[in-house]
């Protein structure tokens, strides 16, 4: 299954495009305290693909390591580090 998600996401990557099915996402309400009655007694959570989610991660991941090799922060930029 791999390497058909390393294709997928090469494919992504060279024809800079995004599925749509990632750009799409279910909101649901979830009840946090209180009033059920009260709206802002609810939180939004978008349920997305979980496939779009983990190639996120990846860019994600790849992005760091660029940055990191090629010195793009300044030391005094902490707040941008893990």
């Amino acid at each position: 299954m791999i390497p058909y998600l390393a294709r997928l996401l090469d494919i992504i990557i060279n024809n800079a495009t995004i599925p749509s099915d990632c750009k799409e996402a279910i909101v649901v309400p979830i009840y946090k305290s209180v009033d059920r009655s009260v709206v802002t007694n609810y939180r939004p959570v978008s349920l997305t693909s979980a496939l779009c989610k983990e190639m996120e991660q990846v860019i994600a991941g790849y992005l760091r390591q660029v940055r990191h090799t090629n010195k793009w922060l300044d030391e005094g930029q902490h707040e941008f580090r893990s």
